[in-house]
């Protein structure tokens, strides 16, 4: 790992900032954390702060950890020495990045690179196994992550099989905001979404400028408002 690009490892997650505490809300998800599930996690929490190209983790490298995004964005792809990243995925926090590695015991599949500036939580997987004894709540919490990691894959495996590109691009937008006249963020960049969506970003442009004309969507700096929702609808799924 280039640690000329890290702007320091290892510290550990405070335990009782509310900040700290929702973060680790949003990735296990509700009920909210008790006092005593934040107390517990603080000792094992180890946070690294990324600058952007810092390596995350390698494919290959073995998974001790449990990793999450809390904050920034880190891509996920391919990394090959004198080229560029090849960005597959990316993952913006707070959400996991790699939460099934560890309890295989086996490496990371894919390489993992900062997009931007990061934090990183990591939990140790043996401490993790103590802690869901004691927590059984915690562990379903976690069971839930995996599965919802394992349906958007899913999703995504599905589309990529099924729908041209077009028809890709309409079925992001939607499900980010199925409501018509409302704003969809664009937090990634331009080549970020592109990889996504598997097409190259002249192709998302194109299709994003065919999308406008049509009438169906208008692009305002960093969001894109939807306009004609019922003929989005019948794009996606015609």
């Amino acid at each position: 790992m280039d640690t000329a690009i890290i702007s320091q490892s290892a510290r550990r997650l405070p335990r009782s900032t509310g900040s700290s505490a929702a973060l680790l809300d949003k990735l296990l998800g509700p009920p909210r954390l008790s006092d005593a599930e934040l107390h517990a996690l603080a000792p094992l929490s180890q946070t690294r702060q990324l600058q952007t190209g810092a390596a995350v983790f390698s494919r290959g490298q073995a998974a001790r950890c449990l990793v999450a995004v809390l904050d920034g964005a880190v891509g996920l792809g391919s990394a090959v020495e004198d080229q560029p990243f090849q960005l597959e995925r990316c993952v913006h926090g707070p959400a996991w990045l790699d939460l099934s590695s560890a309890w295989l015991g086996s490496g990371h599949v894919q390489d993992a690179r900062a997009l931007q500036p990061s934090t990183l939580l990591e939990l140790p997987l043996d401490g993790m196994r103590v802690l869901l004894d004691r927590f059984p709540d915690m562990r379903e919490r976690l069971m839930l992550g995996l599965a919802q990691t394992v349906q958007s894959l899913t999703g995504a495996t599905h589309d990529l099989m099924s729908k041209d590109a077009q028809k890709r691009l309409v079925t992001w937008l939607l499900q980010r905001s199925p409501v018509q006249g409302a704003d969809v963020a664009l937090k990634e960049r331009k080549r970020e979404l592109a990889a996504q969506l598997a097409i190259t970003p002249e192709t998302l442009s194109r299709l994003l400028r065919q999308l406008m004309t049509a009438g169906l969507i208008e692009v305002k700096g960093y969001s894109i408002k939807l306009l004609n929702l019922a003929a989005l609808q019948n794009l996606a799924h015609g």
